[in-house]
């Protein structure tokens, strides 16, 4: 990518960079938890969205340290603290997304599209406070 167009990208506000990567990582989520639902079957949607998000976990630390919020360095550090905000995100998924299956949609594919977006904005926060935190 021309460095320019990085750097003005970077300009950006982090807000709309996360808006939309965020949409492309929860469009990259939501087609890894579909697809596990077809092989494995809805009674295991549990499973399903663990493994939704431990495999989306890696794309979405690149999209977010490189694309929103443009951080140079601390590749480990930085990797650590989203998995903890991962962890949190992923308890957080998986509360709404048992409410959401019993008591509102009743529909697993339906109930886990509101739950990854519910989440996303506490994602969000965390990201920008405390993992990609800047010194600034």
């Amino acid at each position: 990518m021309d460095n320019s167009l990085y750097q003005k990208w970077c300009k950006v506000s982090d807000k709309i960079r996360f808006l939309f990567v965020g949409g492309l990582n929860a469009g990259v989520s939501y087609v890894i938890f579909a697809i596990a639902i077809l092989l494995l079957g809805q009674e295991h949607y549990q499973l399903c969205a663990a493994l939704q998000w431990g495999i989306s976990s890696v794309f979405s630390y690149v999209t977010q340290k490189f694309l929103v919020f443009c951080t140079r360095g601390n590749y480990i550090k930085e990797y650590l603290k989203c998995c903890s905000t991962w962890f949190i995100s992923y308890l957080l998924n998986v509360v709404i997304l048992e409410l959401f299956v019993k008591f509102v949609f009743k529909n697993v594919f339906i109930a886990q599209l509101f739950s990854i977006f519910t989440v996303s904005v506490f994602t969000y926060i965390m990201f920008k406070k405390f993992a990609f935190k800047s010194k600034n």
